[in-house]
């Protein structure tokens, strides 16, 4: 799917907006209207980076911050003088 983390597949998920208008009983008002219900969607805070899968290729995929900064794959390294020694110590 489009817009969805590989690792923890979360996705975006949809709510409602509510509008209101009034003061609330609790801070001395006569209460609040709701004037307005929209639908919207929280997205979830993807980045594409570059990693190496289990065959050892890199390929890009889309990630959660939160898995980004809990190290839970290898990022592939810069440049091809680096990744060529990536591979050699592999083996």
């Amino acid at each position: 799917m489009a817009f969805v983390c590989e690792y923890s597949g979360k996705k975006p998920i949809v709510g409602n907006s509510i509008i209101r208008r009034g003061k609330a009983k609790k801070k001395g008002g006569i209460g609040q209207n709701v004037t307005g219900i929209t639908k919207r969607r929280w997205k979830p805070n993807l980045q594409k980076i570059r990693v190496i899968d289990e065959n050892g290729r890199v390929r890009r995929i889309r990630v959660c911050a939160r898995y980004i900064r809990a190290g839970k794959f290898v990022k592939a390294p810069r440049g091809i003088q680096r990744l060529s020694a990536v591979k050699k110590e592999a083996k």
